[in-house]
Parts: C-alpha cells; structure tokens; sequence
C-alpha cells in the first residue's frame, strides 16, 4: 500500500510548492521593494515615460539628473506633460535631485514621434561649458541622440528653460549611447550613415565649440563600411574613452549574440587616414575580444590599473588592466541566452581574455516566471572615485539593480540588491504561446547611474520612473562609505 501512496506524494508536493513559490514571487501594486543593503531614497515617476539612459551632473550649488526615454507604447505614444498639459513624445526629462529624497521636475524637451525603439531620445551627455576649449563658460551643454533625426545639443545652464543650439547628422538610420570629453570636446556619435553598410557606427566630431560641430571621421569594423562586400559585422552599440591622458576607446559591438570589444588607440584613430578603407579602419585597432555567438557587449567599462590582493606578492602581474562587459536581454520571459555581467584582463592589450563572470541566479527570483525581460543590460559609467574600481551597479530588467564588489575582479561578488514594487503606471510585457498574447507585468530596471556624493539613480524601461537609492550595511562598508 505504501508504494501506491509514495508516487502520488511525490508527484504532488513539489507541484504545489513551486506554485506557491511562484505565486509569491509575482509583483503586486503597493508590495514593498525587494531589497538588500540598499534603500530608497527618493522617487519620481518621469510623467510615466520609458526610461534609458540617466546621467547626473553637478551644476553650480544643484544636482540634476538628465533622462533620456524610448518610445511611447501602442496604448500611450505620446504621454500627456502634466506641466503643459500636452500631448508629447518621449524625449528628455530634466529632474532637479539637489535634495534626493524629493526630486522636482523640472522639464521635459520632446523627442522624435515614434514608438518603443522607432522614437524619443535615448541618450544625453552633459558637459559644462567652462570644461570645453572652446565653450561658453557660463553655458551647461546637454547632447543628446534622437533616433534617426540625428543629435542635439542644448544649452542647460537653466535647466527648466533649455535653449537648442545646434543640431548634428540628418537622414540617419539611427543613433544611440553617445560619449562625449568633457575636457577636449571630442565625442563619439553612434549614428548609422546612410552609405554605411550597417544600422550604427561611430561618427567622431570635434565639440569642443558646441555651436559649430566639426565632424573628424566615420569609423567601424572592417566591412561595415560603404562598398564592401561579403558579410557585415555586428553593429556598435557604444564607446567609453579615457581622453588623451588614457589614450585608449573601447567600443563594444553586438547587442546580445556575437559581441565585440574594440580596443582602440585613441590618438591614431583621431589623427589616422580618414578614407574608411579596411586598412585604414584596421590601423587604430590595438586588440579586439570576439564573444560568443549567445552574448553582445552593450557596456564596456575600462578599469585601468586596478590593485589585484591575490596577486600582490607575486614578482610580476599585481596591477591589471580590466574591463567588465555587459550583455542586454531583449527578449521576454526567457526566451534567448543568459545575458550576464563579464572582466575580461586586457593588460596585455593584443591579446584579452575573459576571467570571470557574473549572473543574478535565476532561482533566487523565479525570474523567468515574472514576466519581461531577465538579464543583465548596463552599468553605471561613472568613474568618480565614491565608487570606481570598488563597486559596479548592474541594471538586471525584473531582478531590478545590482551592486557588485568588483575590488577582485577575478571572482565579483554580489553585495546588495534592490527590484523596485510595480505601480499602477508599469506597463504590461507580452509574449506569444501557442498562437495566443500572454502578458504580465513586472519591474524593468533598464539603466543605472552614481553621482558623486554616493547615491545610485535606476529608471524603468517599463514606464515606473526613476529610483533614487543609497547604501547600507555591508554594500556601503564596502564603498568605504560613512
């Protein structure tokens, strides 16, 4: 009798646990945060707009974060600006974080028409025109990236009144994660040229006078370029330079399958052939990292010259050169590849290799059950010293924000989390099964930022807002934090 009744045990009680857990993992309006070593601080919900790209500029005696959005959605294309009272597309929101436990916003300056990738302005670099060669000093210069329409760049230096100063590039098939030099005007445009073989590359202008952009060159993988034949190598997804002093751009290629980090001399690549012929496209290169055909590098983020503890007394090989690549999910539930958090050693810059990993555990969450994407996007691209070579924020779309300890590169440790609770405004993700939309929704933590004084911005590509967060307990000790 008994060995009737064991099967039926079995079979049943981890059906019904899983349910359960499943149940409980499900976000639900008004649920608190799910958090660990990290606290809100302070919110805005950004007039419910699909959120990319933060970046945090310490202007005069004010913080001010810039926003950069997607799209609209099929249901909202142009959510309705509660300070105009109109319809507008997504495009940039201006917050004044000053006191982050009550951000103000301030304005929003509309984007391109369009929906989801096909609109808005998803990416803004802000830099101080006393910083530039050739810049009004009294000015505060915002360039930002509106999709096929090019780029723009804005005078901030009134935040809640931004007065248009130019425009770059035109009949483009898009743009996206821009980086700008402060300090030399030298910025690094991913745009798609109409002669160009693929959807985005590198445009280098010259900004050091905003008012009178002056393009350098064109610039991508061999292949890419107008005229070539055979196969086209993926697209960029954006650069990280380490100016003149660094002498050294990382791009990364690939999205989410076949990446590539690029590792470029930034000197020959500025005053280098302009002609893109493939030898002249191949002459800056120093080194270059191909990914496997499941992962892209959507961020790649150098940290030179990091101290290595495990190291420290061996004769040679105590200080490396690091730079952590991180992939972007793009499909719902599941249903592609783990995008995940990758350090590759690049101190011997021709020849790089991957030494670790990082991934949120699936099970931890039962991520894939929540619903939107799961998987790693981007991080933080601050490089001010409250955070740089100790600590990396890791946008992980339903798993919410990261923080990782990447003192030791080899072997990056998780010390904090924090998934945001879903409002009223969180926008559904849908996914096709067996013919039929079956749509959940959850938190979309897209992108992530720091600003100097400690404080971690997160925004929700699911229309939820912006999260302002600080440390606590063990994360914060490992920041070196008070």
């Amino acid at each position: 009798m008994s060995g009737r009744v064991k099967p039926v045990f079995l079979l049943v009680i981890p059906v019904l646990a899983c349910a359960g857990f499943a149940q409980a993992q499900q976000q639900k309006i008004g649920a608190p945060p799910e958090a660990s070593n990290m606290k809100l601080v302070g919110y805005s919900d950004l007039q419910a707009r699909s959120a990319y790209q933060p970046t945090i500029h310490h202007q005069g005696d004010r913080w001010i974060a810039y926003i950069g959005h997607h799209g609209g959605s099929d249901e909202n294309p142009d959510p309705v600006n509660p300070i105009t009272g109109k319809a507008e597309p997504n495009g940039t929101s201006i917050v004044d974080v000053t006191d982050p436990a009550h951000p103000k916003y301030l304005r929003h300056i509309p984007g391109q028409e369009g929906k989801y990738e096909s609109g808005g302005a998803q990416m803004v670099r802000v830099c101080d025109g006393k910083s530039l060669p050739k810049g009004d000093p009294n000015a505060v210069y915002l360039l930002r990236a509106i999709g096929s329409e090019g780029h723009e760049i804005w005078n901030v230096a009134d935040p809640a009144n931004p007065v248009l100063v130019t425009r770059i590039g035109e009949r483009l098939k898009d743009t996206h994660k821009n980086f700008w030099e402060c300090d030399t005007g030298i910025a690094y445009l991913v745009s798609g040229a109409p002669d160009w073989r693929t959807r985005r590359m590198t445009q280098v202008y010259d900004l050091s006078d905003p008012a009178h952009p002056a393009k350098i060159r064109d610039f991508g993988l061999p292949g890419q370029e107008p005229g070539a034949t055979g196969p086209v190598p993926t697209e960029l997804h954006g650069p990280i330079s380490l100016g003149p002093q660094g002498n050294r751009v990382y791009f990364g290629y690939g999205t989410d399958k076949g990446g590539i980090l690029q590792i470029v001399d930034r000197e020959k690549l500025l005053n280098g052939a302009k002609e893109p012929t493939p030898d002249n496209l191949r002459y800056p290169e120093i080194g270059e990292l191909p990914m496997s055909a499941f992962n892209g590098a959507h961020t790649t983020f150098p940290m030179k010259g990091m101290p290595i503890a495990e190291f420290a007394k061996d004769k040679d090989g105590g200080t490396r050169d690091i730079v952590m690549i991180v992939d972007e999910a793009i499909v719902n539930e599941c249903n592609e590849p783990r995008q995940m958090v990758w350090f590759a050693d690049v101190t011997t810059e021709t020849r790089p290799m991957m030494i670790s990993s990082f991934t949120v555990p699936e099970s931890s969450g039962n991520f894939c059950e929540r619903g939107g994407r799961f998987g790693a996007h981007s991080s933080n691209e601050s490089m001010a010293p409250v955070f740089y070579k100790k600590m990396a924020f890791i946008a992980f779309f339903n798993a919410g924000v990261r923080a990782l300890d990447v003192r030791d590169p080899y072997h990056p440790r998780e010390v904090g989390y924090f998934i945001p609770a879903i409002t009223e405004k969180t926008d559904k993700r849908c996914v096709t099964v067996e013919g039929k939309e079956r749509c959940k929704i959850a938190i979309q933590t897209n992108n992530v930022e720091t600003d100097d004084r400690g404080y971690i911005y997160i925004v929700d590509r699911a229309n939820t807002g912006m999260h302002i967060l600080e440390l606590t307990g063990e994360a914060r000790a490992v920041a070196g934090l008070p």
